[in-house]
């Protein structure tokens, strides 16, 4: 058997310490196109398959894509190590076979009945992981578990949407406020480790060994796809679909404040939407300078499985300014009309929420405070929902947007182009 101490084989600087490393059970690796971030996941996987009888599982979304992806790569990994007399890679079945008696095996998640047992395995790859759905990650994540060695799962993957899987477990799913880690801080820190999860970032500028030609085409495409050129370039999660509110903009609240004293005649409009369990509820605050056509948010009220008494006490300070709330909810509005609020419902009809939607879009800015951190969450990356054929549905989105929904409801008796200007208010409470 190969001593594997006494094997040379070449690693980037920033996957040094990934390869050797096996304290974690979760491994996410992500990054751009070249990072190198398949091949040493192939080296880490062989080396320690050589250290120690193992067997491992190699996942992708769909079987036949494994053959001239993982397999083929695992081969040329192994030649590059010069450890192929030890290993022994066979097509029929697709297995790779060390000569201590560690083994490699293949399957593809589009046929779900081969995984109902992952019996012997203690390391599960699962190449381009944003490609599998999650349900079949949790499948995994439940299996797995050898009674005597160490567990692991290594997800390797192109950091494709916000709206994915992988960064709504490992990142944040703004949709339900679960959080574990602003994938900025990966960018920045490049590794950081979580809990049982170790995370890796890398891009092209960390493959000493790919061609510089191969850079400058990645380079172009920051002029022609830049949503590409974030994920394949930059290797960061983003925003996949045509953004709702594209003229969206934080600014520190300080500043929103100083911007809203200033405006000529300002135009104060507040909106409510009702949640309860599943839903949430939302009050957002608004100012308008209709003359520049900028839509000011300045303060929020968010929140769920709340009672109309402790929503009522939660903002009593509000009892006296005009708020517009759904109209499909007239209990409620009676609610809290007899509690001193001055309610009014909205107007809604077929097409509504298409003609708000379009009503909002129409600011030239959108202004939000930084400490509205439910109205950045839901609208900063909102997009719209596509059809079966990839058109955009202009009344659904990505997400059930309540702030959006209180922002509607606001702006209820407002047009942005045509309303004639009338004095409003200039303190903000």
């Amino acid at each position: 058997m190969a001593d594997v101490r006494q094997v040379e084989f070449a690693l980037n600087d920033q996957f040094f310490d990934f390869v050797d490393d096996w304290d974690y059970k979760i491994y996410l690796t992500v990054g751009g196109y070249g990072s190198s971030k398949s091949y040493h996941v192939a080296i880490k996987i062989i080396k320690k398959l050589l250290e120690e009888k193992r067997r491992a599982l190699v996942v992708r979304e769909v079987f036949d894509t494994i053959r001239d992806s993982c397999f083929d790569l695992l081969m040329e990994v192994a030649e590059a190590m010069e450890v192929s007399d030890y290993i022994t890679f066979t097509t029929s079945p697709m297995q790779v076979r060390f000569s201590n008696g560690s083994k490699i095996i293949f399957k593809g998640m589009d046929k779900p009945a081969k995984l109902k047992s992952l019996n012997g395995v203690s390391i599960v790859w699962i190449e381009e992981c944003s490609e599998v759905k999650y349900a079949g990650f949790k499948e995994i994540l439940g299996r797995l578990r050898h009674p005597t060695l160490s567990n692991h799962i290594i997800l390797s993957t192109n950091p494709v949407s916000k709206n994915n899987w992988v960064y709504k477990h490992f990142f944040q799913d703004k949709s339900t406020g679960y959080k574990v880690l602003d994938d900025e801080e990966l960018y920045k820190r490049r590794i950081v480790t979580i809990g049982n999860t170790y995370y890796h970032h890398s891009t092209v500028d960390d493959n000493f060994f790919v061609p510089q030609e191969y850079i400058e085409q990645l380079d172009e495409l920051q002029q022609h796809d830049p949503d590409l050129y974030r994920i394949a370039r930059k290797g960061r999660f983003g925003v996949s679909g045509r953004l709702v509110l594209p003229q969206f903009e934080v600014k520190p609240d300080a500043d929103v404040r100083t911007l809203i004293r200033q405006i000529k005649d300002p135009i104060e409009k507040n909106g409510m939407d009702f949640g309860f369990v599943i839903s949430y509820n939302a009050v957002v605050r608004m100012m308008i300078d209709h003359g520049n056509k900028i839509l000011y948010l300045y303060d929020e009220y968010y929140t769920r499985d709340k009672t109309d008494p402790e929503i009522a006490n939660d903002i009593a300070k509000w009892r006296d300014i005009l708020i517009k709330a759904d109209c499909a909810e007239p209990k409620a509005i009676r609610y809290y009309k007899q509690q001193g609020f001055r309610i009014k419902p909205c107007k809604k009809f077929k097409g509504s929420r298409e003609v708000y939607t379009k009503k909002v879009k129409r600011f030239k800015r959108i202004i939000c405070s930084d400490k509205c951190q439910h109205i950045i969450d839901e609208l900063q990356d909102l997009t719209f929902a596509v059809d079966k054929d990839g058109e955009i549905i202009e009344d659904e989105f990505n997400i059930d947007p309540h702030t959006l929904s209180a922002i509607w409801y606001g702006l209820d008796d407002y047009e942005v182009t045509d309303l004639k200007q009338h004095g409003g208010i200039s303190v903000l409470k």
